[in-house]
């Protein structure tokens, strides 16, 4: 049984979800501020966090840093709430690591659809990935542990932007669109928007590239889209 840990402040927003994924067969952890939904992501290790932007002690986008700063925890899954509809917060939310987010009011159903597709998607790159490994220039990659090392020194990685790496990595030199990378990454029952493709690719970006203005790995085909650059 899958553990969902739903961090939020208000509790009647914690009960209503923890209710409905409980009917839908997850086991539920609460947590009502971001200190505490930290200590609960290290001592009960949840397969999947769901949590709000704005909470007491300490906010998610902080929650959500330590977690991908973490070894223990970086590939855990994120999907962050938020009360606020401005695209900033939602980017923000994209860039420190979070897989996606939803605006409140939110649908129950559209939130739970969400957190199926997210542990779907994990469960069948764990069930389907090879064992094989890639290297190309300073980048080395061990698809079967998941490790990412650039000049030797490895790379923490939260699950979208490994996903994204693992993608392009196995298709070098070929372009792709969003709408593409949105179809072979996040699959057909994806809710992410090809705006927030830019964003994921720009924190990968940031990871692994010494200079993300002249990237030497993801690069950019002005008009098109992206693609991983020839390993001959």
């Amino acid at each position: 049984m899958k553990k969902i840990l739903v961090t939020d402040d208000e509790k009647d927003i914690v009960e209503l979800i923890s209710y409905n994924l409980e009917k839908e067969g997850f086991s539920v952890l609460k947590a009502y501020d971001g200190e505490a939904a930290l200590r609960s992501v290290r001592l009960q290790k949840p397969d999947l966090i769901i949590l709000d932007l704005m909470l007491p002690k300490m906010s998610g986008l902080d929650v959500c840093k330590a977690i991908r700063s973490n070894q223990e925890t970086t590939s855990l899954p994120i999907i962050m709430l938020t009360a606020k509809a401005d695209e900033t917060d939602k980017i923000i939310g994209l860039e420190i690591g979070a897989d996606d987010y939803l605006t409140k009011p939110f649908s129950i159903k559209e939130l739970i659809a969400r957190v199926r597709a997210i542990l779907r998607r994990q469960h069948d790159e764990n069930k389907q990935l090879p064992k094989e490994k890639f290297s190309y220039r300073s980048l080395k990659i061990d698809y079967a542990s998941y490790e990412v090392e650039i000049e030797g020194k490895k790379v923490t990685l939260s699950p979208t932007e490994l996903r994204l790496l693992f993608f392009f990595s196995r298709n070098p030199g070929r372009v792709y669109t969003r709408n593409q990378i949105l179809d072979h990454v996040w699959g057909d029952d994806t809710f992410v928007t090809p705006r927030a493709v830019d964003v994921h690719i720009r924190r990968l970006r940031s990871q692994i590239e010494k200079d993300v203005d002249n990237p030497q790995y993801i690069t950019t085909i002005r008009g098109v889209g992206y693609k991983f650059a020839e390993s001959k």
